[in-house]
């Protein structure tokens, strides 16, 4: 096994021994899934290849659970590709299926409710191996709002033409971006503005003045997307699987690896209306601008009716307002039965750099290739499992030095500075005492181009007490952080020039990832990892790694 998919891989799969343990109350389930990781033909907009599935599926099935159950997936992988499987917002547990390796996959839905996904987490792979997770309330206990009348899952993925491992391996020699997606979808289906996409159409039927729940996921590789529907307003009632104060909305975003669930009432005039799935980018980046459609349909109405006219109006690409608004409006439901429970007192204050830089490349084709780097630390992969490492205490494979502070400062979101293109390359992680409470600023950086970055840590939950544009002042800025009802979520988006500011308490040990949701900004080493300590109770330290571990 290569250097990069050994040691990544490797690092997650060891991560699923701290759920294996656990204690199974007597009341719960066990839902069990098999999970075929095959290749299939598949053809999209005039095109066809083989992909990388689960099951022969794009996108994969879904996981079925309530709180309190247990899941235990198998998994064959039948492809060419080492693979690791990560389940997002589920404290991180994640397995890795060698080529033509079975293996297990098993854990418990603890105080976890709402809609997550799963998903590949080497190389570019979830473009096409990815689905959605459904965590049922448990028996008897109700949605904190009226009870829909049925539930839709909706997934937002992107679709190359092109092989996508191929063209991910071309651009890494080559130094450059890979090529940006030839569409969106919805469901795995571009819809009918696409040639040869009439079939390819995801349509979903409702009956009039009943109310929906949609479940949405963005699957996406690299983009932020809009989502609405035409005729019809959203209520969002829970974000990244915690329930928020409803809202009611026109249209939604969605950064790659956040879910949001929205309530539908079908009370227009009977009729077809299109569903739209189109990008956000408020930064001088390309971007694939085309715009997936699928279809609401009311029941009883006939298929041939002109859908035209039913298109909801789009919002602009770089609609800035409409983000910030969409963003300010969601709120913690923060009620007796859901708390929320921010931390007030701080026990470590970081602040973390995020930008993109130009590290020297002699074969590539401007002699120099991308990289990200968090206070300017461009992550290196080792070749040891880090948890492993950790559990082990075997020396030589990471630091434990990451800087809390950037080691440099100047204007954070100024004019371009050629001189902080460099970075280091290092295995450097930040180690954090057990039930610690930490505040992290995450501070966008205008070293190549401001961007808007979205950040998912592995294994945690987190409130996201503040956001602002330019540079983060903590002489000031904190006096207007929401301590008391902010969103709960798992992935957030760093505004472009603008910085973010979340709050978590350190109590699941072990060595957690934390990187840039863009596929192609984790590529190039936008990462980095927290190392929680053990706390003094068996059940508060890291298990040892399971008989089973697959070896690299």
């Amino acid at each position: 096994m290569e250097g990069r998919s050994c040691s990544f891989s490797h690092f997650l799969c060891y991560v699923l021994c701290l759920a294996a343990f656990c204690i199974i109350p007597s009341e719960s389930a066990v839902k069990r899934y098999q999970f075929n990781v095959q290749l299939k033909n598949v053809s999209r907009i005039c095109h066809a290849k083989p992909i990388v599935t689960v099951n022969g599926r794009f996108p994969g099935p879904t996981i079925y659970a309530r709180e309190g159950d247990r899941v235990i997936v198998n998994v064959t992988n039948y492809a060419q590709y080492n693979l690791t499987i990560h389940c997002s917002g589920m404290g991180g547990q994640t397995d890795q299926p060698t080529s033509r390796m079975r293996h297990v996959y098993d854990f418990n839905v603890t105080e976890q409710r709402g809609t997550l996904w799963w998903h590949a987490h080497i190389f570019w792979l979830r473009a096409t191996v990815h689905g959605a997770i459904v965590i049922l309330p448990k028996k008897g206990v109700p949605y904190p709002f009226p009870q829909p009348a049925a539930e839709f899952n909706i997934v937002l993925g992107e679709w190359w033409h092109k092989d996508i491992e191929a063209m991910e391996n071309q651009a890494n020699q080559l130094g450059i971006p890979p090529n940006l997606s030839d569409a969106h979808t919805i469901n795995g289906e571009p819809g009918p503005l696409f040639p040869c996409s009439e079939k390819h159409t995801y349509t979903m039927e409702v009956e009039s003045n009943k109310t929906y729940m949609l479940r949405i996921v963005n699957a996406a590789l690299n983009d932020d997307l809009f989502f609405n529907i035409a005729g019809h307003n959203m209520t969002v009632v829970e974000i990244d699987a915690a329930y928020c104060k409803p809202f009611t909305t026109r249209a939604l975003l969605l950064t790659p690896g956040q879910t949001t669930n929205v309530l539908v009432h079908a009370a227009q005039t009977p009729g077809r209306y299109f569903m739209a799935a189109k990008p956000f980018q408020d930064a001088a980046i390309p971007v694939d601008n085309r715009t997936a459609t699928g279809i609401l349909q009311y029941k009883g109405v006939p298929t041939t009716i002109l859908i035209s006219p039913n298109m909801p109006p789009l919002l602009a690409k770089n609609d800035t307002n409409f983000v910030m608004s969409f963003n300010d409006g969601l709120r913690s439901l923060n009620s007796a039965q859901y708390p929320a429970t921010v931390p007030l007192h701080i026990d470590r204050d970081l602040l973390f750099t995020v930008g993109l830089g130009k590290d020297p490349c002699p074969s590539c084709v401007n002699g120099t290739r991308f990289s990200g780097s968090i206070n300017n630390i461009t992550f290196s992969r080792p070749t040891v499992a880090l948890l492993q490492a950790h559990y082990y205490r075997m020396g030589g494979v990471f630091k434990t030095d990451f800087p809390d502070r950037p080691t440099s400062t100047f204007n954070f979101t100024g004019a371009p500075s050629a001189a902080n293109l460099g970075t280091k390359v290092d295995t450097r992680l930040s180690w954090i005492p057990f039930n610690s409470t930490v505040q992290l600023v995450l501070q966008d950086t205008n070293l190549l181009g401001v961007e808007s970055h979205p950040f998912h840590l592995h294994g945690y939950n987190y409130y996201v007490v503040g956001s602002g544009v330019g540079n983060f002042d903590p002489n000031k800025d904190p006096a207007n952080f929401n301590l008391v009802d902010p969103p709960e979520r798992n992935t957030i988006a760093i505004p472009t020039a603008g910085w973010t500011a979340i709050r978590f308490r350190a109590n699941n040990p072990g060595v957690w990832f934390m990187h840039c949701h863009l596929e192609v900004h984790t590529s190039w080493g936008l990462t980095m990892a927290f190392l929680v300590e053990n706390g003094n109770r068996p059940e508060d330290s890291v298990v040892p790694p399971p008989k089973d571990l697959p070896p690299c």
